[in-house]
């Protein structure tokens, strides 16, 4: 596929970083990553498979630069065309799987592309599971997972994506990188970005002391909701950094890429049962 003068230069800044074999921008690949599990079809001019989160913070910022638009895609289980585009598609690589469990088997630790019930199977041991339990979890991506807040009928609001987050690996769209579970890396994020910080805290104080509109948000979100920003997380949070990653949650890569994300895990009973209950009114 011939690119236009920035696709071009975008794309000879990052292949001197990722190898080719990784870079798509020929007819038929570009038209096979055009779809995802919707009825959509947007035909993306290049696609990158990215292996870690340094490749993605490069391709990031060169995007950023050129204000070239991009969209993140995990397995591209989403029925709604959250996972393609008309421009830069990056692809999380499947190796980028990496799973790891606390001592006291009460936290785990995923890469992007690890798959849902792979999760679930590193802890079906010590009888736990994690919260979301989307009807694609074999198949959906803890990034696709995480960013979607994709949550099943199982977990409900108790224990979806939001509920469960501990904390999250994120990369913005400048390039720079939190880690909401390292001290340093906070300071070092407010710091950098103390503006961004304030502004988000004056919103949240501003949502949170208007109290028809924070009672309005709370009543959406005491149900099931999984549509769009979690807006609650501006009336269940002080802190900048609790709200960011709760934000996150639900935001489709808007806000910026989920390098990993740690969460808390839930019991997994061995004694299960449904039931059809009907009501007269």
């Amino acid at each position: 596929m011939k690119l236009s003068p920035s696709y071009s230069q975008f794309y000879a800044k990052i292949s001197d970083v990722i190898q080719s074999h990784r870079i798509f921008t020929d007819p038929l690949r570009t038209l096979a990553y055009g779809t995802d599990a919707s009825f959509y079809r947007l035909v993306p001019k290049i696609v990158i498979w990215a292996n870690n989160a340094d490749e993605v913070a490069l391709i990031i910022k060169q995007a950023s630069e050129l204000k070239l638009p991009m969209v993140f895609r995990a397995a591209g289980t989403s029925l709604s065309g959250q996972a393609i585009t008309d421009s830069i598609l990056v692809v999380t690589s499947r190796d980028w799987n990496s799973v790891e469990i606390s001592s006291d088997n009460s936290l785990i630790t995923l890469a992007p592309s690890v798959i849902g019930s792979v999760a679930n199977d590193a802890l079906c041991g010590c009888h736990k599971k994690i919260g979301p339990d989307p009807a694609s979890i074999n198949s959906a991506m803890i990034g696709g997972i995480v960013a979607n807040n994709a949550s099943g009928m199982c977990c409900g609001v108790s224990d979806n994506s939001y509920k469960t987050i501990k904390d999250i690996k994120l990369i913005f769209a400048d390039g720079s990188r939190l880690d909401t579970s390292s001290a340093q890396s906070r300071e070092n994020f407010a710091k950098s970005h103390s503006e961004f910080l304030q502004k988000l805290k004056t919103l949240a104080n501003k949502v949170s002391n208007d109290e028809r509109l924070s009672a309005f948000i709370a009543k959406k979100y005491a149900i099931k909701n999984t549509s769009g920003y979690g807006l609650n997380s501006l009336i269940d949070f002080k802190d900048e950094f609790e709200i960011i990653k709760h934000l996150i949650v639900g935001s489709e890569g808007t806000l910026g890429f989920i390098e990993s994300v740690t969460m808390h895990t839930i019991e997994d009973y061995q004694d299960k049962a449904s039931a059809l209950l009907i009501f007269t009114s």
